[in-house]
């Protein structure tokens, strides 16, 4: 990031009452959570099945032994730990210069870091229910069962709080995002393609004065961004000190 980016950055944080961060994968590579679409990530690597088969919903039904091979494997990184950006991000929104995020990410590291108001389009890995009674259990019951989780009440089926492919977003989670990035002033758009939709169209809801990309590739609304960033996302915000 350039002296004149930072200092942008700085001006833009600074002056901001109700900004909003749209993020996705990339802001939790950091963390070392493997992303999906880059060289190294989920949908460049050789499985039975290719990850976006394995987790749709059809696939979840009728190969659920498979799936939960696969999503222990892959989605559950219980380990990591928020990141810079993430806790930039918190920090941003208790001084009151950051109102919510939106995320595609379903790790909770925005809520680890200490962020309240998160909106997660494609849910939590931290929420798994029993399609039967409604049982609740966390990430690390999942992680530590085998084959395919059944409830220890009733014996039904545990699934994740997760959308998966064929699924929709929850309409609540949608009411909450649009209406945070209606209002907001500014929205940093960070770790995300901007390719996966419903998600992705969220931005056209932005009627703002300040547009930030913070990505390492380039991304469809750049044309409209007032400020792009190609850095890290932690090393970059990390980088920001607001009063």
């Amino acid at each position: 990031m350039t002296q004149e980016q930072h200092d942008k950055l700085q001006e833009i944080l600074q002056n901001a009452r109700s900004a909003v961060f749209f993020g996705g994968a990339g802001v939790s590579t950091e963390s070392g959570i493997p992303d999906f679409r880059s060289v190294d990530g989920l949908y460049n690597q050789k499985y039975k099945y290719p990850p976006e088969t394995i987790l749709s919903a059809t696939f979840f039904y009728r190969k659920t032994v498979e799936f939960y091979e696969f999503y222990r494997d892959k989605m559950l990184c219980l380990d990591a730990k928020p990141n810079a950006a993430h806790k930039k991000l918190a920090e941003l929104e208790q001084k009151g210069h950051l109102a919510a995020i939106v995320t595609q990410n379903i790790d909770g590291l925005h809520q680890a870091a200490g962020s309240r108001t998160v909106y997660e389009l494609h849910g939590s890995v931290h929420r798994n229910y029993c399609r039967t009674c409604g049982k609740c259990y966390d990430a690390k019951w999942i992680l530590e069962s085998s084959g395919m989780p059944h409830c220890e009440e009733c014996g039904g089926l545990v699934k994740p709080d997760v959308v998966l492919y064929e699924e929709g977003l929850d309409n609540r989670t949608i009411e909450g995002a649009v209406n945070a990035i209606e209002r907001a002033d500014v929205l940093i758009v960070g770790g995300t393609s901007l390719n996966v939709y419903p998600a992705a169209g969220f931005l056209r809801y932005f009627g703002g004065k300040h547009l930030i990309i913070m990505n390492r590739d380039a991304t469809s609304a750049d044309s409209s961004a007032e400020l792009i960033i190609r850095d890290k996302i932690g090393e970059a915000l990390s980088s920001i000190e607001i009063e």
